[in-house]
């Protein structure tokens, strides 16, 4: 795929002293956009946030996939806000790092269907239930566009911050070295407990579980 460089400015934040990046490409996946070669691809685009000299040694690096609901309005049915501020709280400590925030909405099934996967949980399904209830896999997230950002900045190794082993797979499957997976564990509340359960079970997430 082909991502270009859209944005690059100054950005001063409560963690520290970040530039702020816009990248846009084309990812496979649907909706279809009618490409010359007749495959399938989606306009994507990210935000990507940048603090220190992400060239010396191997930078922190978290690839975090959108979610309105925990970001933006704390949401206490998932651990998604709370890893996101952890990361920036992390990266800004250390003065180095790249935080990736990927245009990808519970777990790639958008906004809108996310919230009637919201609807079926609150009639006992947990997550990956109710996502294939809706028609759509328990994860519908791909990586591409966070690797290409990656080899674009000329990051050839890291630390990734990240409990998701298929984040792990996708970075070295790029040919980017993961010298070290560093666990984004935040504090657990009763009214996510169900949320992490399935994603240690189901979605096998390297974390410790809520006792």
């Amino acid at each position: 795929m082909s991502i270009k460089k859209i944005a690059d400015a100054d950005f001063p934040t409560r963690w520290g002293h970040f530039r702020i990046l816009g990248f846009e490409g084309f990812v496979p996946g649907t909706p279809a956009t009618g490409s010359p070669d007749g495959t399938e691809r989606r306009r994507e685009e990210s935000v990507v946030l940048v603090i220190g000299d992400i060239h010396s040694g191997a930078p922190l690096v978290r690839i975090h996939s959108q979610c309105l609901t925990g970001d933006v309005f704390h949401s206490m049915r998932c651990d998604c806000g709370q890893q996101l501020e952890l990361a920036l709280a992390k990266m800004g400590e250390l003065g180095q790092g790249i935080l990736i925030y990927e245009e990808q909405e519970g777990r790639g099934i958008g906004l809108m269907a996310k919230l009637r996967a919201y609807e079926l949980q609150d009639q006992g399904l947990d997550t990956v239930e109710a996502n294939v209830k809706l028609g759509y896999e328990a994860d519908c997230r791909g990586y591409h566009m966070p690797v290409e950002i990656l080899k674009l900045l000329g990051v050839r190794k890291l630390r990734l911050l990240s409990n998701n082993p298929e984040k792990v797979a996708a970075v070295e499957a790029a040919g980017i070295e993961v010298v070290e997976r560093v666990p984004a564990d935040v504090e657990a509340y009763a009214s996510h407990a169900k949320y992490l359960k399935t994603k240690r079970e189901k979605m096998g997430h390297l974390f410790t579980p809520m006792r």
